[in-house]
């Protein structure tokens, strides 16, 4: 079972949401549920898990929950659940990036092997996303001139090559490559442009 394991529910259904809550427990997720999409969008505080979003529902919409969950940057995945399903909305729900569409009444089993299933790959995702993240962050402490230093370290050209394309000496070029390899946290050039090459899109 994936370590993030909170199950989000937003059903207006309170009947559904509460017999829905009790299998999800029942299998050992933590649950926490709303009646409206904006109750949701108040309490959420990007806590990681999983969405199980009705789409028909009285004030804001499911599919326009969705929308906004996508334009906050949220990293939480949707599975989609409908009582009155049409090929319209199922579209719009996987263009938002849903993980599923289905429809009600829904077999307990294959819900609760969606929902593992979601949260051991979001998990996966978080974690590609949070070693990233520290990457970034470490190259966002380089000082300009350690930039170009790295910058040319990692196309492979040796100290002497790198004092001549900045006009500095080797000397200074040492002195910025060793905190370069110091605040990326390395200690060879091939786990420096293991790290660059993540981050590569970002740069």
């Amino acid at each position: 079972m994936a370590a993030h394991n909170t199950v989000f529910i937003v059903d207006d259904d309170r009947d559904f949401r509460d017999s829905l809550a009790w299998l999800i427990e029942g299998a050992g997720y933590q649950v926490v549920s709303f009646e409206s999409a904006e109750s949701f969008l108040f309490g959420y505080q990007s806590e990681p898990g999983c969405l199980i979003l009705d789409v028909r529902m009285s004030g804001m919409s499911g599919l326009q929950l969705q929308q906004e969950i996508v334009q906050r940057g949220y990293r939480l995945p949707v599975i989609m659940i409908t009582g009155h399903g049409d090929v319209s909305m199922a579209v719009q729900a996987m263009k938002n990036n849903a993980v599923d569409f289905i429809e009600k009444p829904f077999e307990d089993v294959a819900m609760l092997a969606l929902i593992d299933k979601t949260l051991a790959a979001n998990e996966k995702q978080l974690l590609r996303q949070g070693k990233h993240d520290s990457i970034l962050s470490c190259w966002a402490q380089l000082s300009r001139r350690e930039n170009d230093v790295a910058r040319l370290v990692i196309k492979g050209l040796a100290n002497r090559e790198v004092a001549e394309k900045l006009d500095i000496s080797i000397k200074t070029v040492e002195i910025h490559r060793s905190r370069v390899m110091s605040k990326m946290k390395v200690k060879r050039l091939a786990e420096l442009m293991d790290k660059v090459a993540v981050i590569k899109a970002s740069l």
